[in-house]
């Protein structure tokens, strides 16, 4: 349940326990319910349906990964002082200094999932506090719940014998008061307007060394101000020429990273290349970090080689500015804005969105920059 990770914007995922409800159009196709409950048969989705706790060897794991970067940072260290150089020198000379790592907490559950009993969000938290060499990701669509999951803790591990000795007490009170760790970063799930309307404000009410977003799938255009301002119409871009500029996103200004993808798996939903470019557009703006994860299964024609317009048995739809999408019947109606987008796979859609890749990732608060 942990191990190094294809995931683009994490090195490692780590998974303290398996299963969810579904509370969210992004749950809709679940590729963790679709393997461990339909396919698996180890756990149930649902609510009221327990959760399934990894094995102690899985716990273990965080530490191993906390002790190698330890080790690499030490080693980095130790050769500058033995040669009397300091960061600038060694890069100067092509060598890269080691990397905090960043580990995906949960992609198979939610850390805010309030059918996890509170003795095992404890214990992640205490996970989270003896590895200050890694930086973990808590990512959530339950954000509104994370606040009170955290005082529900704070309250267990005072009821505890001996909970005056306990260091995990005031790392989680300081946490609570306002003080975050520095090693973690506090991530939302954000699949429509009406998920950004409603969940980022509560995302910024929760002290977190860094804020970000998660927008995969992303099933619609997305205005992060959180104000009357509107992209332009005619290109649904930040940066439209003819209209200039908006001002600094005042959302953006304590949001700190935005990743961006589409949707995968066999029952996916086409992402109109305009919401992306619209999120690009804003994070550019904002001088936020913007890293684009994928097309998903669906990529705009546009974009389409000779190669994937022989790929066999290749369907199309046409995806409107709205999230509606259509076959292109006669009786269809066009509006303005409708891309034609094909099925080609999620290896061969890719990640470059107008001909580049966007790996941006915000600084560590740990110290070390990614």
């Amino acid at each position: 349940m942990s191990a190094n990770t294809k995931i683009e914007w994490a090195d490692h995922t780590f998974n303290p326990w398996i299963g969810c409800t579904k509370v969210s159009p992004a749950c809709d196709h679940c590729y963790a319910e679709a393997d461990f409950d339909k396919r698996r048969h180890v756990v149930q989705w649902g609510t009221g349906q327990p959760r399934k706790r990894t094995s102690i060897a899985n716990w273990l794991t965080p530490a191993r990964w906390n002790a190698a970067a330890a080790r690499d940072l030490k080693a980095w260290d130790q050769f500058k002082s033995v040669n009397g150089l300091d960061d600038a020198d060694l890069i100067e000379r092509g060598m890269v200094k080691p990397a905090r790592p960043r580990v995906f907490c949960a992609s198979l559950a939610d850390v805010a999932d309030k059918e996890v009993p509170i003795e095992w969000l404890a214990d992640l938290l205490r996970v989270w506090m003896l590895t200050p060499n890694l930086d973990w990701l808590a990512l959530t669509k339950r954000i509104g719940h994370f606040p009170a999951r955290l005082a529900q803790a704070l309250a267990y591990l005072s009821s505890l014998p001996r909970a005056a000795e306990d260091p995990l007490i005031p790392w989680l009170s300081n946490w609570i008061s306002g003080k975050p760790p520095s090693n973690v970063w506090l991530g939302a799930t954000i699949c429509n307007q009406a998920e950004a309307d409603r969940d980022i404000p509560k995302l910024l009410a929760v002290p977190a060394a860094r804020r970000f977003l998660s927008m995969e799938p992303l099933l619609g255009h997305v205005n992060l101000h959180l104000t009357d301002e509107q992209p332009c119409t005619m290109c649904v871009s930040w940066n439209c020429e003819l209209h200039g500029k908006p001002k600094d996103p005042p959302c953006l200004r304590r949001v700190d990273w935005i990743i961006v993808g589409g949707e995968s798996g066999p029952s996916a939903r086409p992402m109109h290349p305009d919401w992306a470019r619209s999120l690009r557009d804003q994070c550019q703006a904002a001088n936020v970090p913007f890293l684009f994860k994928q097309h998903g299964e669906w990529l705009a024609t546009t974009f389409c080689n000779d190669d994937m317009a022989m790929i066999p048995s290749k369907r199309t739809v046409y995806v409107r500015p709205d999230g509606s999408f259509h076959d292109g019947a006669e009786n269809v109606d066009f509006f303005g804005g409708d891309e034609e987008t094909a099925w080609v796979g999620k290896k061969a859609a890719g990640r470059l969105l107008d001909g580049r890749e966007w790996n941006e990732v915000p600084a560590s608060a740990g110290g070390t920059p990614p």
